[in-house]
């Protein structure tokens, strides 16, 4: 009887697209329940460095992404981690220009409407700092009205999308904006 975003199904159903999978659904009716069942294909383990002992992925960029919800931040932080980047999660608008300083990422997503200070405030601070100023910032949000994507704009965002997002279009934003920075850089 409870409702909530209405992404965990999305995100099943990403996740295993990842693997070359498919997600189905079936009820046979009203207060009946719900089956879901998904197949993936079986691959061969990930080649192993000898060195190390560990997978060696080439790390693609650094984020910090800035959720509060916690579900949805560590699931998406997986399906990033899982496109090869290296993820930072942040779970309020206080701490992360502190994280932000520290980390020094190529990009930070960012939820607009956070308990403790919004996404644009949040902003504003890494705008005004020195050392983030030129950090591109995404804006992850549930407002998706022309008027909220003017108010990212204005705010610095390089990009706004809408929740629930599909993880191939947040990692389509993130790489075009890696392209531009390096770009800039080189």
């Amino acid at each position: 009887t409870q409702s909530g975003l209405g992404i965990g199904l999305a995100l099943a159903a990403q996740l295993v697209a990842l693997h070359g999978g498919v997600l189905g659904a079936h009820s046979p009716g009203p207060g009946s329940g719900s089956t879901f069942r998904f197949t993936i294909p079986s691959i061969a383990a990930p080649p192993v460095s000898a060195a190390t002992g560990a997978q060696a992925p080439d790390r693609l960029g650094r984020l910090v992404y800035v959720e509060d919800n916690t579900d949805a931040r560590q699931t998406m932080a997986e399906l990033l981690r899982a496109f090869g980047y290296e993820v930072v999660e942040v779970a309020d608008g206080a701490s992360t220009l502190p994280t932000v300083l520290s980390v020094e990422p190529d990009v930070v997503v960012l939820d607009i409407g956070l308990p403790d200070m919004d996404g644009y405030e949040v902003a504003r601070r890494l705008r005004e700092h020195p050392r983030t100023c030129h950090i591109p910032r995404i804006a992850l949000t549930g407002y998706g009205q022309s008027s909220d994507r003017d108010m990212a704009a204005r705010a610095g965002f390089a990009a706004h999308l809408v929740k629930p997002v599909d993880a191939f279009e947040l990692a389509r934003a993130i790489e075009a904006l890696l392209a531009t920075s390096t770009t800039d850089r080189g």
